[in-house]
């Protein structure tokens, strides 16, 4: 039960990480196209794959046994938002923005994917012992 709850905690504090920034870049940047979103995934991507390195068995963080189900399952679970990318994305093709929703898919999945693969190579470095 107290994982639950560790897990429950993250996720209220992501969701509310996310309704922020995503909200914030939505006001700089306009809600034409869902950049607010792109931001919030890509972030997490990159996060994720950080905290995934530097805290697994082979990391050099040694986290509390709540940590990874509070931050990788919690909090950047409710903090990523592959419903709402969907969602914003299947607006698009009603639209008839088949090229936006396209374009949507595309660099999420490019950039979400690069954000995953650098968190984990700065983890991997931040792991490195000093001067090797």
């Amino acid at each position: 039960m107290r994982t639950y709850l560790i897990v429950a905690a993250g996720g209220a504090l992501g969701s509310m990480a996310r309704f922020w920034l995503s909200g914030a870049v939505a006001s700089r940047y306009g809600e034409t196209f869902p950049v607010g979103t792109l931001v919030v995934n890509v972030s997490g991507c990159f996060v994720i794959g950080l905290l995934a390195a530097l805290t697994g068995p082979e990391g050099r963080w040694l986290a509390p046994g709540w940590f990874r189900p509070f931050a990788l399952v919690g909090f950047l679970g409710g903090y990523t938002t592959f419903s709402s990318f969907s969602l914003q994305t299947l607006t698009l093709v009603q639209d008839g923005d088949w090229p936006g929703a396209a374009g949507n898919v595309a660099v999420s999945v490019l950039f979400c994917l690069a954000g995953v693969w650098l968190g984990a190579l700065l983890g991997a470095q931040l792991n490195a012992p000093p001067g090797s």
